[in-house]
C-alpha cells in the first residue's frame, strides 16, 4: 500500500502548532490541520539536514513497509523515528524528493 499523504514545503517563517524533531532539528507543522495537504518545515541553523531534502519540496506517502519501499532506492534521509508512532525515511529519485512514512496511528499519525 502507498497512500498519498502532503507536500511538505520549507519555509524560513514560524508558523502556529510546529512541532519539534529533535533528531533532524527541524521545526514542522502537521498537514492533518491543512487543507491542501502542506506540511511547512523550519530548519534550525544546525540542522543537519542538507543537500535536495532542505532545498527542495517533497511529496509524502505513507506505506505499510518501509524498509520494502526503500529496497533499492538513494537514501538521503533515515530510516528515523519522528515520533513515537512514526517511522521516515526521505529518497531522491529522478530529481524529486519523496518521503515514506510508516505510521503505528494509520492516515491520523500527526494526532498521535
Amino acid at each position: 500500500m502507498r497512500e498519498f499523504d502532503h507536500i511538505g514545503l520549507t519555509t524560513t517563517e514560524k508558523q502556529p502548532d510546529e512541532m519539534y524533531v529533535e533528531a533532524t532539528k527541524v521545526w514542522v507543522t502537521s498537514p492533518g490541520g491543512s487543507s491542501q495537504k502542506v506540511e511547512y518545515l523550519r530548519y534550525e541553523p544546525d540542522s543537519p539536514v542538507t543537500g535536495p531534502l532542505r532545498e527542495l519540496p517533497h511529496v509524502a506517502f505513507r506505506v505499510d513497509d518501509l524498509d520494502k519501499e526503500i529496497e533499492g532506492e538513494e537514501v538521503i534521509l533515515g530510516p528515523l523515528n519522528a515520533t513515537e508512532n512514526l517511522r521516515v525515511v526521505f529518497i531522491f529519485k529522478h530529481g524529486l524528493v519523496y518521503e515514506f512514512m510508516e505510521s503505528a496511528a494509520g492516515k491520523d499519525w500527526h494526532k498521535a
